[in-house]
């Protein structure tokens, strides 16, 4: 499975650039950082040799498109990303047309999934986290997404985003998920575990007791 950062932190993406295969951003993660949407989406494709996922903020399929091809023209890594609705699928079908690669956001059903799949969406995110928000089972939303495309040969990745803990990668992985977006303090936890810490710990304190003292 690939591991893409869901930041628009150029210090967070620098820090795991050398383990992440993309990188997604969206609006909310773009104002926090306060430089202009297009440097910023410039500067992390120079950070991350993968998928840089840069969001179009219109809402009209002919304004998406004009958006969409602006950015993608920043770098070959941009992939637009566009909203789940109608106006956002026809956006989709004439991005793809030009061979421009998009994400589609703000998934919440295997529906939309496979309508974002059929326009040609190069991916689709599902948001787990939102769905357990309120109740839902996003990794069973997960499994309905990838056992409909996966009857059919879609070349459209599932992108598992809303990742609350690490719980959710390893869910991800086991379904059998192309690639999770996830933050960067949980990314980091993926590499710890106390049992580790204690592990290192514990051979530390045997090799300094075992070791010989210097000659004097």
């Amino acid at each position: 499975m690939k591991l893409y950062i869901d930041s628009a932190n150029l210090d967070e993406i620098r820090d795991l650039a050398w383990l992440v295969d993309g990188v997604t951003t969206n609006p909310s993660l773009v104002a926090r950082e306060k430089v202009p949407f297009e440097e910023t989406i410039a500067r992390i494709c120079e950070l991350v040799d993968g998928p840089v996922s840069a969001e179009v903020m219109s809402l009209v399929a002919d304004d998406m498109v004009r958006e969409g091809r602006a950015l993608a023209r920043i770098h070959p890594n941009v992939v637009i990303k566009v909203p789940m609705t109608e106006e956002g699928m026809k956006a989709v079908q004439a991005l793809s047309a030009d061979k421009v690669r998009t994400n589609v956001t703000l998934v919440f059903s295997a529906n939309q999934a496979l309508v974002a799949a059929k326009c040609g969406a190069s991916f689709v995110s599902p948001f787990v986290g939102r769905v357990d928000d309120v109740g839902g089972g996003g990794m069973d939303m997960v499994s309905d997404i990838l056992d409909v495309l996966q009857n059919y040969v879609f070349p459209t990745e599932v992108i598992v985003a809303s990742v609350r803990h690490p719980r959710h990668v390893f869910e991800a992985a086991a379904l059998g998920a192309e690639i999770a977006t996830v933050p960067h303090a949980i990314l980091k936890q993926l590499f710890r575990h106390p049992l580790t810490d204690a592990g290192i710990e514990r051979f530390l304190k045997d090799w300094k007791a075992a070791k010989p003292p210097a000659s004097a």
